[in-house]
Protein backbone atom coordinates (compact mmCIF):
# COMPACT_ATOMS: atom_id res chain seq x y z
CA UNK A 1 0.00 0.00 0.00
CA UNK A 2 1.49 3.26 -0.84
CA UNK A 3 2.18 5.86 1.58
CA UNK A 4 2.89 9.67 1.93
CA UNK A 5 5.83 11.37 3.62
CA UNK A 6 3.49 11.49 6.77
CA UNK A 7 3.07 8.16 6.70
CA UNK A 8 -0.67 7.68 5.66
CA UNK A 9 -2.01 5.72 3.35
CA UNK A 10 -2.69 6.22 0.27
CA UNK A 11 -5.91 4.89 -0.39
CA UNK A 12 -8.17 7.13 -2.32
CA UNK A 13 -7.98 7.59 -6.22
CA UNK A 14 -6.67 11.12 -7.43
CA UNK A 15 -9.16 13.73 -7.67
CA UNK A 16 -9.47 15.56 -11.02
CA UNK A 17 -8.07 18.67 -9.76
CA UNK A 18 -4.46 16.40 -8.99
CA UNK A 19 -5.59 14.64 -11.74
CA UNK A 20 -5.07 18.04 -13.74
CA UNK A 21 -2.47 19.28 -11.80
CA UNK A 22 -0.11 16.08 -12.77
CA UNK A 23 -1.25 16.74 -16.29
CA UNK A 24 0.29 20.61 -15.52
CA UNK A 25 3.34 18.73 -14.62
CA UNK A 26 3.95 16.55 -17.32
CA UNK A 27 3.05 13.53 -14.95
CA UNK A 28 0.94 11.11 -17.46
CA UNK A 29 0.90 7.52 -18.62
CA UNK A 30 3.49 6.72 -20.93
CA UNK A 31 4.75 3.59 -22.63
CA UNK A 32 7.32 3.92 -24.49
CA UNK A 33 7.10 0.27 -25.42
CA UNK A 34 3.21 1.27 -27.12
CA UNK A 35 5.54 3.79 -28.86
CA UNK A 36 8.49 0.80 -30.13
CA UNK A 37 5.64 -1.28 -31.45
CA UNK A 38 4.51 0.93 -33.54
CA UNK A 39 6.74 2.66 -35.05
CA UNK A 40 8.36 -0.68 -35.65
CA UNK A 41 4.42 -1.62 -36.78
CA UNK A 42 4.37 1.70 -38.88
CA UNK A 43 7.81 0.55 -40.46
CA UNK A 44 6.79 -2.95 -41.39
CA UNK A 45 3.54 -1.43 -42.88
CA UNK A 46 5.47 1.17 -45.13
CA UNK A 47 7.98 -1.36 -46.50
CA UNK A 48 5.16 -3.51 -47.24
CA UNK A 49 3.52 -0.90 -49.40
CA UNK A 50 6.68 0.90 -50.80
CA UNK A 51 9.34 -1.78 -50.49
CA UNK A 52 8.61 -2.60 -54.45
CA UNK A 53 9.34 0.80 -55.12
CA UNK A 54 12.20 1.32 -52.90
CA UNK A 55 14.09 -1.73 -53.76
CA UNK A 56 13.57 -0.95 -57.75
CA UNK A 57 15.18 2.64 -56.93
CA UNK A 58 18.21 1.45 -54.94
CA UNK A 59 18.69 -0.98 -57.86
CA UNK A 60 18.86 2.13 -60.44
CA UNK A 61 20.94 3.56 -58.33
CA UNK A 62 23.58 1.01 -57.57
CA UNK A 63 23.18 0.24 -61.57
CA UNK A 64 24.40 3.51 -62.05
CA UNK A 65 26.93 3.92 -59.59
CA UNK A 66 28.92 0.56 -60.71
CA UNK A 67 28.55 1.04 -64.31
CA UNK A 68 30.78 4.55 -63.60
CA UNK A 69 32.99 4.63 -65.98
CA UNK A 70 36.91 4.78 -65.42
CA UNK A 71 37.49 8.60 -66.19
CA UNK A 72 34.58 9.07 -63.90
CA UNK A 73 35.98 7.64 -60.91
CA UNK A 74 39.69 8.77 -61.77
CA UNK A 75 38.15 12.08 -61.90
CA UNK A 76 37.99 13.34 -58.32
CA UNK A 77 35.55 16.09 -59.44
CA UNK A 78 33.01 13.79 -61.15
CA UNK A 79 33.63 11.01 -58.25
CA UNK A 80 32.31 14.02 -56.05
CA UNK A 81 29.76 14.76 -58.40
CA UNK A 82 28.44 11.22 -58.54
CA UNK A 83 28.80 10.88 -54.70
CA UNK A 84 26.66 13.62 -54.36
CA UNK A 85 24.23 12.86 -57.16
CA UNK A 86 24.13 8.98 -55.74
CA UNK A 87 23.20 10.36 -52.02
CA UNK A 88 20.18 13.18 -52.93
CA UNK A 89 18.55 9.85 -55.11
CA UNK A 90 18.67 7.59 -52.26
CA UNK A 91 17.49 10.29 -49.45
CA UNK A 92 14.48 11.47 -51.93
CA UNK A 93 13.51 7.48 -52.58
CA UNK A 94 13.10 7.18 -48.56
CA UNK A 95 11.17 10.30 -48.06
CA UNK A 96 8.06 8.24 -48.44
CA UNK A 97 9.34 6.03 -45.67
CA UNK A 98 11.27 8.51 -43.29
CA UNK A 99 7.28 10.63 -43.45
CA UNK A 100 5.44 7.31 -42.07
CA UNK A 101 7.83 6.95 -39.41
CA UNK A 102 8.14 10.77 -38.31
CA UNK A 103 4.18 10.71 -38.20
CA UNK A 104 4.08 7.51 -36.31
CA UNK A 105 6.64 8.82 -33.76
CA UNK A 106 5.20 12.45 -33.22
CA UNK A 107 1.37 10.64 -32.83
CA UNK A 108 1.98 7.16 -31.04
CA UNK A 109 3.05 8.52 -27.66
CA UNK A 110 -0.12 10.49 -27.72
CA UNK A 111 -2.57 7.10 -27.85
CA UNK A 112 -2.50 6.77 -23.72
CA UNK A 113 -2.80 9.42 -22.59
CA UNK A 114 -2.83 12.41 -25.52
CA UNK A 115 -1.34 15.39 -26.01
CA UNK A 116 0.89 16.81 -22.83
CA UNK A 117 3.13 19.37 -23.23
CA UNK A 118 4.89 21.38 -20.00
CA UNK A 119 7.66 23.11 -19.26
CA UNK A 120 7.64 21.90 -15.76
CA UNK A 121 8.65 18.56 -17.23
CA UNK A 122 11.66 20.16 -19.04
CA UNK A 123 13.48 21.54 -16.58
CA UNK A 124 16.44 20.48 -14.77
CA UNK A 125 16.41 19.12 -11.41
CA UNK A 126 19.12 18.69 -9.08
CA UNK A 127 17.29 15.62 -7.61
CA UNK A 128 17.93 13.37 -10.20
CA UNK A 129 21.45 13.34 -9.79
CA UNK A 130 21.31 12.20 -6.48
CA UNK A 131 22.52 8.33 -6.69
CA UNK A 132 20.53 7.56 -3.84
CA UNK A 133 17.23 8.02 -4.98
CA UNK A 134 19.13 6.63 -8.53
CA UNK A 135 19.31 3.54 -6.64
CA UNK A 136 16.09 3.50 -5.33
CA UNK A 137 14.14 3.92 -8.74
CA UNK A 138 16.77 1.32 -10.44
CA UNK A 139 15.13 -1.28 -7.53
CA UNK A 140 11.80 0.44 -7.48
CA UNK A 141 9.02 -2.16 -8.92
CA UNK A 142 9.09 0.66 -12.03
CA UNK A 143 13.04 -0.56 -12.46
CA UNK A 144 11.73 -4.23 -11.59
CA UNK A 145 9.36 -3.73 -14.34
CA UNK A 146 12.02 -2.22 -16.91
CA UNK A 147 13.98 -5.11 -16.19
CA UNK A 148 11.55 -7.75 -16.94
CA UNK A 149 10.46 -5.81 -20.53
CA UNK A 150 14.21 -5.58 -21.80
CA UNK A 151 14.51 -9.34 -20.97
CA UNK A 152 11.43 -10.45 -22.51
CA UNK A 153 12.13 -8.41 -25.51
CA UNK A 154 15.48 -10.21 -25.84
CA UNK A 155 14.20 -13.08 -25.43
CA UNK A 156 11.07 -12.32 -27.89
CA UNK A 157 13.21 -11.03 -30.88
CA UNK A 158 15.62 -13.99 -30.43
CA UNK A 159 13.75 -16.56 -30.49
CA UNK A 160 11.67 -15.28 -33.49
CA UNK A 161 14.93 -14.59 -35.28
CA UNK A 162 16.08 -18.01 -34.60
CA UNK A 163 12.72 -19.20 -35.94
CA UNK A 164 12.90 -17.09 -38.70
CA UNK A 165 16.03 -17.95 -39.61
CA UNK A 166 15.78 -21.45 -39.63
CA UNK A 167 12.81 -22.10 -41.78
CA UNK A 168 13.97 -19.81 -44.42
CA UNK A 169 17.59 -21.03 -44.05
CA UNK A 170 17.94 -22.79 -47.86
CA UNK A 171 16.57 -19.74 -49.27
CA UNK A 172 18.93 -17.43 -47.74
CA UNK A 173 21.70 -19.55 -49.08
CA UNK A 174 20.38 -19.62 -52.46
CA UNK A 175 20.73 -15.93 -52.29
CA UNK A 176 24.61 -16.54 -53.26
CA UNK A 177 23.79 -18.67 -56.62
CA UNK A 178 21.63 -15.89 -58.05
CA UNK A 179 22.44 -13.20 -60.21
CA UNK A 180 22.06 -9.73 -58.88
CA UNK A 181 18.81 -8.21 -59.31
CA UNK A 182 16.83 -11.16 -58.58
CA UNK A 183 18.76 -11.52 -55.38
CA UNK A 184 18.31 -8.13 -54.47
CA UNK A 185 14.38 -8.50 -54.56
CA UNK A 186 14.35 -11.71 -52.91
CA UNK A 187 16.35 -10.66 -49.90
CA UNK A 188 14.40 -7.53 -49.79
CA UNK A 189 11.06 -9.48 -49.84
CA UNK A 190 12.89 -12.03 -46.99
CA UNK A 191 14.22 -9.06 -45.14
CA UNK A 192 10.62 -7.15 -45.04
CA UNK A 193 8.71 -10.02 -43.49
CA UNK A 194 11.12 -10.99 -41.38
CA UNK A 195 11.39 -7.38 -39.76
CA UNK A 196 7.49 -7.44 -39.52
CA UNK A 197 7.40 -11.06 -38.03
CA UNK A 198 9.97 -9.33 -35.23
CA UNK A 199 8.09 -6.23 -35.08
CA UNK A 200 4.84 -8.41 -34.19
CA UNK A 201 6.83 -9.84 -31.21
CA UNK A 202 6.63 -6.28 -29.32
CA UNK A 203 3.13 -6.39 -29.77
CA UNK A 204 3.31 -8.67 -26.19
CA UNK A 205 5.52 -6.58 -25.00
CA UNK A 206 3.37 -3.73 -25.25
CA UNK A 207 -0.20 -5.58 -24.03
CA UNK A 208 2.25 -6.33 -20.97
CA UNK A 209 3.34 -2.21 -20.49
CA UNK A 210 0.19 -1.03 -21.08
CA UNK A 211 -1.98 -1.85 -18.42
CA UNK A 212 1.18 -2.13 -16.17
CA UNK A 213 2.30 1.91 -17.30
CA UNK A 214 -1.91 3.27 -16.21
CA UNK A 215 -1.66 1.11 -13.06
CA UNK A 216 1.52 2.46 -11.76
CA UNK A 217 0.44 6.21 -12.70
CA UNK A 218 -2.46 5.91 -10.95
CA UNK A 219 -1.16 4.25 -7.66
CA UNK A 220 1.90 7.39 -7.62
CA UNK A 221 -1.23 10.04 -7.91
CA UNK A 222 -3.38 7.92 -5.02
CA UNK A 223 -4.03 10.66 -2.08
CA UNK A 224 -4.50 10.21 1.60
CA UNK A 225 -8.15 11.16 3.32
CA UNK A 226 -6.01 13.86 4.65
CA UNK A 227 -5.04 14.93 1.34
CA UNK A 228 -8.50 14.91 -0.09
CA UNK A 229 -10.03 16.50 2.78
CA UNK A 230 -7.73 19.34 2.26
CA UNK A 231 -8.26 20.07 -1.19
CA UNK A 232 -11.78 20.14 -0.88
CA UNK A 233 -11.36 23.03 1.83
CA UNK A 234 -9.23 24.75 -1.02
CA UNK A 235 -11.69 24.25 -3.59
CA UNK A 236 -15.21 24.41 -2.36
CA UNK A 237 -14.41 26.55 0.74
CA UNK A 238 -13.52 25.77 4.85
CA UNK A 239 -16.86 25.08 5.64
CA UNK A 240 -17.23 26.76 8.87
CA UNK A 241 -16.13 29.65 7.13
CA UNK A 242 -18.81 29.09 4.01
CA UNK A 243 -21.40 28.62 7.81
CA UNK A 244 -19.96 32.34 8.96
CA UNK A 245 -20.42 33.67 5.55
CA UNK A 246 -24.13 32.73 5.14
CA UNK A 247 -24.59 33.75 8.58
CA UNK A 248 -23.08 37.41 7.85
CA UNK A 249 -25.57 36.81 4.72
CA UNK A 250 -28.48 36.46 6.65
CA UNK A 251 -28.18 38.81 8.95
CA UNK A 252 -27.13 41.72 6.05
CA UNK A 253 -30.62 40.45 4.60
CA UNK A 254 -32.24 40.81 7.54
CA UNK A 255 -31.13 44.12 8.31
CA UNK A 256 -31.95 45.47 4.71
CA UNK A 257 -35.07 43.71 5.53
CA UNK A 258 -36.22 45.30 9.07
CA UNK A 259 -35.31 48.90 7.09
CA UNK A 260 -38.27 48.38 5.49
CA UNK A 261 -40.55 47.58 8.11
CA UNK A 262 -41.55 51.66 9.30
CA UNK A 263 -42.49 52.07 5.94
CA UNK A 264 -44.79 49.70 5.70
CA UNK A 265 -48.58 49.90 5.43
CA UNK A 266 -49.56 47.18 7.82
CA UNK A 267 -48.35 44.42 9.58
CA UNK A 268 -50.48 40.90 8.85
CA UNK A 269 -49.61 38.77 11.89
CA UNK A 270 -50.50 34.83 12.90
CA UNK A 271 -50.39 36.50 16.18
CA UNK A 272 -47.12 34.85 17.52
CA UNK A 273 -45.43 32.72 14.32
CA UNK A 274 -45.85 34.93 11.50
CA UNK A 275 -45.51 38.43 10.55
CA UNK A 276 -46.00 40.08 7.24
CA UNK A 277 -45.09 43.57 6.34
CA UNK A 278 -47.27 45.06 3.53
CA UNK A 279 -46.92 48.43 1.43
CA UNK A 280 -48.92 49.57 -1.01
CA UNK A 281 -47.93 52.67 -3.34
CA UNK A 282 -51.51 54.39 -4.26
CA UNK A 283 -49.78 56.43 -7.54
CA UNK A 284 -48.86 53.01 -9.33
CA UNK A 285 -50.99 50.44 -10.50
CA UNK A 286 -49.13 47.89 -8.69
CA UNK A 287 -50.22 45.46 -6.54
CA UNK A 288 -49.57 45.71 -2.40
CA UNK A 289 -45.76 44.26 -2.01
CA UNK A 290 -44.34 42.18 0.58
CA UNK A 291 -41.14 44.29 2.32
CA UNK A 292 -40.52 42.01 5.21
CA UNK A 293 -41.81 39.07 6.40
CA UNK A 294 -41.03 36.09 9.03
CA UNK A 295 -41.16 33.14 11.48
CA UNK A 296 -40.83 33.37 15.41
CA UNK A 297 -38.03 35.68 16.46
CA UNK A 298 -38.24 37.20 13.28
CA UNK A 299 -41.91 37.83 13.20
CA UNK A 300 -41.27 39.45 16.88
CA UNK A 301 -38.93 41.80 15.96
CA UNK A 302 -40.99 43.03 13.19
CA UNK A 303 -43.60 43.09 15.43
CA UNK A 304 -41.81 44.99 18.23
CA UNK A 305 -40.67 48.05 15.47
CA UNK A 306 -44.31 48.37 13.87
CA UNK A 307 -45.51 49.24 17.92
CA UNK A 308 -42.27 51.20 17.71
CA UNK A 309 -42.99 52.95 14.22
CA UNK A 310 -47.24 53.11 15.24
CA UNK A 311 -47.53 51.03 11.75
CA UNK A 312 -51.24 48.86 12.38
CA UNK A 313 -50.90 45.56 12.60
CA UNK A 314 -53.70 43.03 11.94
CA UNK A 315 -53.94 39.46 13.18
CA UNK A 316 -55.52 37.07 10.73
CA UNK A 317 -53.50 34.08 10.73
CA UNK A 318 -55.07 32.61 7.47
CA UNK A 319 -54.01 35.71 5.27
CA UNK A 320 -50.96 35.65 7.37
CA UNK A 321 -49.76 32.67 6.62
CA UNK A 322 -51.11 32.45 3.15
CA UNK A 323 -48.52 35.73 2.31
CA UNK A 324 -45.68 34.01 4.38
CA UNK A 325 -45.62 30.93 1.47
CA UNK A 326 -46.97 32.59 -1.34
CA UNK A 327 -44.75 35.44 -1.79
CA UNK A 328 -41.21 36.30 -2.11
CA UNK A 329 -39.64 39.82 -0.21
CA UNK A 330 -40.28 42.35 -2.69
CA UNK A 331 -42.68 40.65 -4.94
CA UNK A 332 -46.12 42.05 -5.40
CA UNK A 333 -49.13 39.34 -3.58
CA UNK A 334 -50.81 36.73 -5.92
CA UNK A 335 -53.94 37.97 -7.21
CA UNK A 336 -55.88 35.30 -4.87
CA UNK A 337 -55.22 37.74 -2.34
CA UNK A 338 -55.98 40.70 -3.98
CA UNK A 339 -59.60 40.81 -2.22
CA UNK A 340 -58.26 39.85 1.23
CA UNK A 341 -55.10 42.78 1.34
CA UNK A 342 -57.83 45.18 0.05
CA UNK A 343 -60.27 44.69 2.50
CA UNK A 344 -57.12 44.96 4.98
CA UNK A 345 -55.87 48.16 3.72
CA UNK A 346 -59.27 49.65 3.17
CA UNK A 347 -60.15 49.12 7.12
CA UNK A 348 -56.39 50.32 8.05
CA UNK A 349 -56.93 53.65 6.09
CA UNK A 350 -60.33 54.03 7.42
CA UNK A 351 -58.67 54.02 10.82
CA UNK A 352 -55.99 56.15 10.31
CA UNK A 353 -58.88 58.89 9.47
CA UNK A 354 -60.00 57.88 12.99
CA UNK A 355 -56.88 57.51 15.15
CA UNK A 356 -53.63 58.88 15.66
CA UNK A 357 -51.85 55.77 17.04
CA UNK A 358 -52.15 51.84 16.55
CA UNK A 359 -51.79 50.48 20.56
CA UNK A 360 -53.49 47.62 19.98
CA UNK A 361 -54.00 44.55 17.25
CA UNK A 362 -56.04 44.44 15.18
CA UNK A 363 -58.47 41.44 14.35
CA UNK A 364 -59.74 40.80 11.14
CA UNK A 365 -61.92 37.19 10.29
CA UNK A 366 -63.52 35.90 7.24
CA UNK A 367 -61.39 37.16 4.76
CA UNK A 368 -61.52 35.30 1.49
CA UNK A 369 -58.05 32.85 1.04
CA UNK A 370 -58.32 30.50 -1.91
CA UNK A 371 -58.14 27.33 -1.44
CA UNK A 372 -55.20 26.91 -3.22
CA UNK A 373 -53.34 29.46 -1.22
CA UNK A 374 -54.46 28.33 2.15
CA UNK A 375 -51.67 26.53 4.29
CA UNK A 376 -51.86 25.24 7.56
CA UNK A 377 -50.62 25.96 10.89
Amino acid sequence: MAESNSGAEKTEEATPKKLQESRDKGQVARSRELTTMSLLLASGAAFLMLGEQLVIDIMGLMREAFTASRTDLMDVNNLTLLLEDSIIAALIALIPFFVVVMLTAFFAPLALSGWSFSVQAMSFKWSKLDPIKGMGRVFSMKGLMELFKALAKFVLVMTIAVLILWSQYEMYMLLGVKSVEPAIAQAGNLLMWAFILLSCATILVAAIDVPFQLWDHAKQLKMTLQEVKDEYKQTEGNPEMKRKVRETQMAMAEKRMMEEVPKADVIITNPTHYAVALKYDQSTSGAPIVVAKGQDLVAAKIRSLAYSNNIPLVESPPLSRALFYSTELNNEVPAGLYLAVAQVLAYVYQLRQKQSRFDETLTMDDLPIPDDLKRDE
